[in-house]
């Protein structure tokens, strides 16, 4: 509690927000199953199903994801770090429920489909 007795200025855990909330959504882990840029394009495999077990923000990457969305865009649009979602994203990998495009190497042309959801990624920030 706010020591000048101000209880309009105190700072409730309500206030903070999701303090602890990434750190629990990955159960501690910082580095994900594998390599994911933040432009790697994130898509769900065909009838993917999430199994009990997983987290709601599992279930919701996969659905997004039905259209490409990059590591950036699924980190603006669930409003979680991009370490969360690379996180999760590996576990998903992992499951076989989605795939991963990594972006084209240095010497290829981007393609526009690849510009546009970096466009949009970067807005969503």
């Amino acid at each position: 509690m706010d020591r000048s007795g101000d209880r309009e200025d105190a700072w409730y855990d309500e206030d903070a927000g999701p303090v602890a909330r990434p750190y629990t959504l990955t159960r501690g882990r910082t580095v994900p199953a594998g390599r994911l840029d933040l432009i790697a394009l994130v898509v769900a495999r065909p009838g993917a199903v999430v199994p009990d077990g997983l987290f709601p923000e599992h279930r919701e990457i996969v659905r997004r994801c039905r259209q490409p969305l990059s590591v950036a865009e699924i980190s603006a649009v669930l409003d979680l770090p991009v370490g969360t979602v690379r996180v999760l994203v590996g576990d998903l990998v992992e499951a076989g429920l989605v795939e991963t495009r990594e972006p084209s190497s240095l010497g290829e042309r981007p393609s526009m489909e690849l510009l546009t959801a970096l466009l949009a990624g970067l807005r969503s920030l």
